[in-house]
């Protein structure tokens, strides 16, 4: 049996990353993971420490990776929690790139860029 993943309503990535596009990606990512037979890392935010953007964590077999949202769009919140998998699950390249690639396709559905409003012209 194939398992499927889910993805949820689609978030501009422009607009400021908050808790519950956070909670999403994290969903998401975490099938994506496990279909994969990765370790799946946990996610929370803020970082601990104070003034950094992201920080791993690990205890035992257990690894967190905790995220700054604050006053960041939401697609560096994203590269950060896609690096984090990437990172608990000590990958080097090519399998590292690998990964991120195939992360970022599943994400993809969610976080799409928002294009720019052209400003509407009369035609004579």
């Amino acid at each position: 049996m194939k398992a499927m993943i889910t993805t949820p309503a689609t978030i501009p990535a422009a607009t400021p990353a908050t808790t519950l596009d956070f909670a999403q990606v994290a969903r998401v990512l975490a099938q994506a993971t496990a279909v994969r037979g990765l370790v799946i890392p946990g996610f929370r935010c803020p970082p601990r420490l104070v003034g950094v953007d992201r920080s791993l964590r690990r205890i035992g077999d257990s690894v967190t990776v905790a995220v700054r949202l604050s006053g960041r769009p939401l697609v560096a919140v994203v590269a950060d929690m896609i690096d984090g998998v990437v990172v608990a699950n000590r990958l080097t390249p090519p399998q590292a790139d690998r990964l991120r690639r195939e992360l970022w396709d599943v994400v993809h559905s969610l976080v799409v860029p928002v294009a720019p409003r052209s400003s509407a012209r009369r035609v004579a």
